[in-house]
């Protein structure tokens, strides 16, 4: 079962992809031992065909050899489709879970709760269950699966674990199976080896793991993961996920306080997002040719060609059965439907071969789990579909950059949606309890804006953000006129009654096409947080991140705000009071116009809202003593902690710049100085320039490695990269429009950026080698 494959293993090149077009019948799945080693291909889609147990599965203990016949593998239909039966097979949860749970007599309701980690017997039955769950599913190993800080760009997956296989070996040579909850609750490894600012050091390198209740386990491959929290030895946070998990704790516990004290029961509140996975697509043999691809996720130099993204052409449109994107995409969903992760859509984005996934949304925590998963299955689908996978914010200049939208909301654990004004005041009656919540979340964006915007400051995001394509780098929040009017009457002591969004008809000027109702508001695409009738969307996000700074930042400043209102109450105010004089002192962060004004920003800046164009001045304001009180009294974060994680923030920033410096050097000494060599239309004065500019990056990036502090030596790299790496790639693109085509040893943008015009699939599905040899794929 666990050898199936979606879509076989990589080619040698790009030109030798075996694909079968969209059209393409039933096939069986791939099993190892059927057939020869090279001669082992698979189509790429999948009927409902069950496989017959493998020499692996044979091996397997009587008691576990025939439950779950109808696992997870095998039993996909095709076109990314799902049977019911199958969705979620490959995850520790509900249905799933309860199925073994209930063979150890235990509670499939326990799982609800993390409680079940401190009762040692009860969690030695749940380890028994999973042990068997994964084990017919294929997994003989398990791994507790962590997040470490600085992963973005650069660690595939952004995780971090090892693999531990579930064997346990006599000393007479015989093997058995063991998981128990020793295995199952804690792990250890050296702390000093990942980014740690600072807390953790070769000679003090305790780093400890424990497995994460709220996040299920799930099997990839033959490994069962176990999402897991990291600490070092002294108690601080290693990873990405244990503040997040934190600002939870205390965005329940502050809501819940603030609830009760307006009438309304809460046993906790939990924060759900929902979120917009942009990516691009290109060839994959175009992609080996580029080493800034390959290094650092973007192109550091590329002549633009002769069409982009200027005829709106490429947003929506259908996905062409012609080329391997759409069989890719498709696999994608498989794979993530296996898993219980429910990516709902799929379509095209602006640039060419630029593309989105969306999910449905949940619990913070999950949803970034699944996140990181929806990427490092993305790449690795991609890679063996014949494309490259980019999900680097801006990975052409000239186009569209990829964002990821992070949509954000929060609810008590009954169901209430405390941004749903119209559910909250049907299910409360209370006419001040949203006005109330949302004065929180207000005060919390004025407050806070320095923090939203670290919060989105991958290295790569830079390059996005008011760039037409993205918001500014301005925190205001937009929440449309009719929401503001009321919050501004509100704020004045008019009785405005409870909020009732208003709904307007849209006609469509003919009879035969019926009007329809919609939202009063329109939609604002320019503001970096604007409310949508029942959440909020973080737009500013980039594409590359871990989600989980930006949800901590969301989760922690609304708590604070519920604090303070929850506080003043308890002393004798009036919730109406408190949320009034809030909304008064707070409402200037809210703009509803267009956010692409070029004149805005410095208008951001005179109202007093927080403008940070770039995100290493961003970054720095992660310590600032109104930051470290609001992390400290939520406990959150200490003061420690914050320090080290603005560094680890500033040292990434920094690497990867250096990165892009020395990858640009080689591309010119390698590519471009070669290519202009060899030919006429270069002359001496240009191969010189090229020669300079490439010395010149050299001594730029000792600058980076011998600069005084992590501080310094990020400003160095922000000024690198938009200022002399921006003058050479100029050269370098004057070098390419120069030199003929095959001269050009990069790909060029015309070839990286058109799948449909340059790529085209297979009639038929090649089965042996043999039929691979010669067999093209690619271009014409």
């Amino acid at each position: 079962l666990r050898s199936h494959r979606i879509c076989c293993a990589p080619p040698a090149s790009f030109h030798q992809v075996a694909m079968a077009s969209a059209v393409s019948v039933t096939r069986a799945p791939c099993l190892r031992g059927a057939v020869p080693a090279r001669a082992r291909r698979c189509r790429p889609r999948a009927i409902a065909e069950v496989p017959q147990p493998s020499q692996a599965r044979q091996a397997m203990p009587p008691d576990r050899t025939t439950q779950s016949a109808k696992a997870v593998v095998g039993t996909m239909r095709p076109y990314g489709g799902a049977d019911l039966e199958s969705y979620g097979r490959a995850v520790f949860r509900g249905a799933v879970a309860a199925e073994y749970l209930q063979r150890y007599g235990v509670s499939p309701k326990v799982m609800s709760s993390p409680e079940w980690t401190g009762d040692e017997d009860l969690a030695n039955n749940i380890a028994s269950a999973m042990r068997d769950w994964a084990i017919d599913l294929g997994a003989t190993s398990y791994a507790h699966w962590f997040q470490p800080m600085g992963a973005g760009g650069v660690r595939h997956g952004q995780a971090a674990c090892v693999q531990t296989s579930m064997l346990s070996f006599a000393p007479d040579g015989t093997a058995s199976w063991e998981f128990d909850a020793d295995d199952l609750l804690t792990g250890e490894t050296d702390g000093s080896s990942y980014p740690n600012g600072g807390m953790r050091a070769t000679h003090t390198a305790g780093g400890y793991l424990a497995v994460d209740p709220i996040s299920p386990p799930f099997v990839l491959g033959d490994v069962m993961f176990i999402p897991a929290a990291f600490i070092a030895y002294t108690g601080q946070a290693l990873d990405e996920k244990t503040p997040l998990h934190r600002s939870c704790e205390a965005l329940s516990r502050e809501g819940s306080r603030l609830l009760s004290l307006m009438g309304v029961t809460a046993t906790g509140l939990v924060a759900n997002i929902g979120l917009e996975q942009e990516i691009f697509l290109v060839p994959r043999d175009a992609y080996y040719t580029r080493p800034d691809l390959q290094f650092v996720g973007r192109t550091l130099l590329g002549k633009a060609p002769a069409r982009g993204q200027e005829m709106s052409d490429h947003y929506m449109a259908p996905l062409t059965s012609s080329t391997a994107a759409l069989q890719c995409m498709q696999a994608i969903q498989e794979e993530c439907f296996k898993l219980g992760i429910p990516l709902k859509t799929r379509h095209r984005e602006v640039a060419p071969n630029q593309y989105e996934f969306a999910p449905l949304y949940g619990d913070c925590r999950v949803q970034t789990d699944q996140n990181l998963l929806v990427m490092q299955i993305i790449e690795e689908t991609a890679a063996k579909c014949g494309l490259a996978a980019l999900l680097h914010e801006k990975p052409f200049a000239g186009v569209n950059g990829s964002g990821k939208h992070d949509n954000w909301s929060f609810a008590t654990n009954e169901g209430l949606q405390l941004l749903n004004p119209k559910q909250v005041l049907k299910m409360t009656g209370n006419e001040d309890l949203f006005p109330v919540v949302m004065a929180a979340v207000v005060r919390g964006v004025d407050m806070y804006g320095d923090l939203m915007r670290l919060a989105i400051a991958s290295p790569g995001n830079d390059f996005r953000l008011g760039a037409m394509e993205a918001p500014p780098a301005v925190m205001s929040t937009y929440l449309g006129e009719s929401l503001t009017e009321y919050l501004e009457k509100y704020a004045a002591g008019e009785e405005v009654g409870g909020y009732a969004p208003a709904k307007a008809e849209l006609p469509f000027g003919v009879k035969s096409l019926h009007p329809m109702q919609i939202p009063a508001e329109d939609r604002n695409r320019t503001s970096p947080f604007p409310y949508g009738g029942n959440r909020f969307e973080f737009r500013a996000a980039g594409s590359s991140q871990n989600v989980s700074m930006i949800n901590t930042v969301l989760n922690t400043m609304t708590a604070e705000g519920m604090k303070v209102i929850a506080d003043r109450v308890e002393a004798g105010e009036e919730p109406r009071a408190v949320a009034q004089e809030l909304l008064k002192k707070h409402m200037k962060c809210v703009f509803n116009g267009d956010g692409y004004d070029p004149t805005w920003p410095d208008k951001a800046v005179e109202q007093g809202i927080w403008r940070i164009d770039t995100g290493v001045d961003a970054i720095a304001e992660l310590t600032s003593d109104k930051n470290i009180e609001l992390f400290e009294s939520m406990g959150v974060l200490s003061a420690e902690e914050c320090e080290a994680r603005k560094q680890v923030m500033l040292e990434h920033y920094t690497g990867l710049v250096e990165m892009e410096v020395l990858c640009l050097k080689d591309m010119i000494l390698q590519h471009v100085l070669p290519a202009c060599n060899a030919s006429n239309s270069c002359d001496k004065e240009t191969s010189e320039r090229l020669a300079s500019a490439a010395n010149m990056l050299v001594e730029k990036a000792l600058e980076l490695e011998e600069a005084p502090d992590v501080q310094t030596a990020a400003k160095l790299a922000h000024a690198l990269r938009f200022g002399s790496m921006e003058h050479v790639r100029t050269l370098c693109d004057e070098t390419e429009n120069s030199v003929k085509n095959e001269l050009w040893t990069l790909a060029t943008y015309k070839e990286l950026l058109f799948l449909d015009s340059h790529t085209h699939l297979l009639k038929e599905m090649p089965t042996s080698d043999s039929e691979m040899s010669g067999t093209p794929y690619g271009t014409p």
